[in-house]
């Protein structure tokens, strides 16, 4: 059996320029490396609802936390919208074409002091019928559902904690930007 390749992110500068690579573990450690990374976010056909998941207990970072349709980190050569199509596949059992909305850095800490998530992150947007056929990844996915983004609202407000902070972020900035197209 031959050993798993180490996975690495792509290291940016804060206006998204790659300058080099890290092994993913030793990014998200320490201080944290600013890197590369993208956020999915599918809703669906009259955008009054959005797809979102419970974040496995497996993962490193924010375990059993509410976030986003999926988000990751491209690979070398990969466009954030094909990172996003193919994630989506990979974590969710099911892809759909994904438009970027913009980009922004974030830096967050992990409540359990497990490490630091530090990206330079593009929101892509998505659109798919709610009745998609999901076939989630249990080593990615705890759970997954589609919720009305009002009650989103409410309950990120009243439950903060329950939701990754890179979500609070993104949502917001989609929701209040007149510059998101639909088509």
């Amino acid at each position: 059996m031959e050993p798993q390749a180490k996975r690495t992110v792509i290291l940016s500068d804060p206006n998204g320029m790659p300058t080099g690579s890290m092994e993913i573990v030793q990014a998200h450690t320490g201080e944290g490396s600013l890197h590369l990374a993208f956020s999915v976010y599918v809703f669906n056909a009259d955008r009054s609802k959005i797809l979102i998941q419970r974040r496995s207990a497996k993962k490193m970072l924010w375990p059993l936390i509410w976030a986003n349709t999926c988000c990751s980190h491209p690979q070398d050569h990969e466009a954030p919208e094909q990172a996003g199509e193919r994630r989506l596949g990979e974590e969710l059992g099911f892809s759909v074409p994904l438009r970027p909305h913009l980009s922004f850095v974030y830096r967050a800490e992990d409540p359990q002091q497990r490490g630091i998530e530090h990206e330079y992150v593009t929101l892509l947007i998505g659109e798919a019928d709610e009745n998609i056929r999901i076939n989630a990844d249990p080593h990615e996915v705890a759970e997954w559902k589609w919720i009305d983004l009002d009650e989103l609202g409410t309950d990120m407000k009243e439950h903060a904690l329950d939701y990754a902070p890179w979500f609070h972020l993104g949502l917001r900035m989609i929701i209040e930007s007149p510059a998101v197209t639909w088509n």
